[in-house]
């Protein structure tokens, strides 16, 4: 029984020795195979690190507002009799646009004007009386008071003709007439558009912790997607009193110059705002960026010997502190120096030490402020 046992564990043994040496022995093969392989280096794209000028800036989005800006309308109803403006007019202040149908006002009123007239009359011939004695002061009095009446219901007259009367309250631009000539208007029914187009306002929100980076009288820079390559420069005119307790934004209305008067209100606008001093960092399109949640990466690129002894091109992979991004690129705080060679495709197929070859063909976008076409 134990020689059968002895026999039984000697077999195991072999076999256990067999398994493994012949996986050893594999493996040395392979590894000799692998060493009689050239070295491939992998090909990637890569950057020189520069030291650009930097301007903190913050950013917002917001609406164009006319300083001045009204739809213009009748306080009264009546039929469109003169229309006095075309579409698009500049006009000034106080210009007359459009009247309605007088229909009887005038009569009405000079029959107000002579009542009125008569009682002045009277009134004056009584205090000439008044002074011979010849009527009383109640009299006087009572003509002083009728006078006055009458005046009043002429300048109610004058008042209630005017409301047919609709004047440019400021000085701006017209837009498209909405009425005709013989139209029957309801009180309150859209005439046309007057907007005072410079200069004009642009409102837009902050989160409440840029209240301690902004002032009033800070310059502002706004763009509109409608002229991309223009920027209106313009200054914080005033910041709301208040934040906005569902949102915690504060509203912040800055005033901008529009000369050329293609600015419109309504326009969607790109705010930026610059804050504190240019610093001079380390730049990099975003592209070399490997993030990880044990950290942020890039490979740097630089001359070594390769395991087959020969010069080579060799990637290192380092940590970096990144900073805040600007168009296509990123700031970098920390990990990069200036001069370094940045890897800015191919990241995914390398490895700290990675024998590499560069290919910079195809341009990476590295852009502070890029414009992409609108398709």
């Amino acid at each position: 029984m134990i020689k059968r046992l002895i026999v039984v564990l000697v077999a195991l043994g072999v076999l256990f020795f067999l398994i493994f040496g012949f996986g050893a022995f594999r493996n040395v093969m392979i590894g000799k195979f692998l060493a009689t392989l050239p070295f491939q280096p992998q090909t990637v794209s890569t950057v020189k690190a520069v030291a650009t000028p930097w301007q903190p800036y913050l950013q917002s989005v917001g609406s164009v507002v006319a300083i001045n800006g009204a739809n213009l309308s009748s306080e009264v109803s009546g039929v469109v009799d003169t229309i006095n403006f075309e579409s698009g007019d500049n006009v000034p202040a106080g210009k007359l646009l459009l009247t309605l149908r007088a229909n009887n006002d005038p009569a009405v009123l000079a029959q107000l004007q002579a009542a009125a007239e008569l009682d002045e009359v009277t009134y004056r011939r009584d205090v000439k009386q008044l002074a011979a004695d010849a009527v009383s002061q109640a009299t006087v009095d009572t003509d002083r008071a009728t006078l006055a009446q009458a005046q009043a219901q002429v300048q109610a007259q004058q008042a209630s003709m005017a409301e047919k009367q609709v004047r440019a309250p400021f000085a701006g631009t017209l837009g498209i007439r909405q009425v005709d000539l013989g139209q029957y208007l309801a009180a309150g029914t859209e005439i046309v558009t007057l907007q005072q187009l410079n200069p004009l306002f642009v409102d837009f929100y902050m989160p409440q912790q840029a209240l301690a980076q902004i002032a009033v009288g800070q310059a502002v820079t706004v763009t509109v997607d409608a002229f991309p390559n223009q920027s209106f420069p313009g200054t914080i005119s005033s910041i709301n009193s208040a934040i906005d307790t569902a949102t915690r934004n504060v509203q912040v209305r800055a005033k901008i110059n529009n000369d050329s008067l293609i600015l419109r209100p309504g326009m969607f606008a790109n705010i930026k705002i610059d804050v504190g001093k240019p610093q001079n960092l380390v730049t990099l399109p975003q592209t070399t960026i490997t993030y990880n949640p044990y950290g942020d990466t890039v490979y740097i690129v630089s001359p070594g010997t390769g395991p087959d002894g020969k010069p080579a091109l060799l990637a290192k992979q380092v940590f970096v502190q990144v900073g805040d991004t600007r168009g296509d690129q990123i700031a970098i705080l920390k990990g990069v120096a200036v001069g370094d060679e940045v890897v800015t495709a191919g990241q995914l197929k390398l490895k700290n030490g990675a024998n590499v070859t560069v290919n910079n063909d195809v341009p990476v976008p590295d852009s502070p402020n890029p414009t992409p076409p609108n398709e």
